[in-house]
């Protein structure tokens, strides 16, 4: 059993930058592939970004390019998500999720291919 745990929302300025921050409890971390989604009010969870476990490659949907940042640090089991020029639209809960991906290539990008989720964290962005 893996357990995460989200940190780092909040209320920030339309324009204005967040970093979250997601802790996993599990001593295979490196083993992982991580991702984040989000879910607005009324609407489905949205993958936002994903990350391999190496670290190597990196994903991200495309209304987060070139704004969002994901990384991971694995010696600390921790992933993040660097989130700058934010705007109303990025207004949700944010959900860092975990999936064992030992030697596989790609990132899954749907959420019901991941088994482990954190409780979420609110990121609200005013404009």
């Amino acid at each position: 059993q893996v357990q995460l745990a989200e940190s780092g929302g909040g209320l920030v300025q339309s324009g204005g930058s967040l970093r979250l921050s997601c802790a996993a409890s599990t001593s295979s971390f490196s083993l992982y592939a991580m991702a984040w989604f989000r879910q607005a009010p009324g609407e489905e969870y949205n993958f936002v970004a994903g990350i391999t476990p190496s670290g190597e490659d990196t994903y991200y949907a495309d209304s987060v390019k070139g704004r969002f940042t994901i990384s991971r640090d694995n010696a600390k089991n921790l992933v993040y998500l660097q989130m700058n020029s934010l705007n109303a639209e990025d207004t949700a809960v944010y959900y860092c999720a975990a999936q064992f991906r030992p030697m596989q290539r790609g990132l899954p990008l749907a959420n019901y291919e991941y088994r482990y989720w954190g409780q979420g964290t609110r990121v609200s962005v005013s404009s």
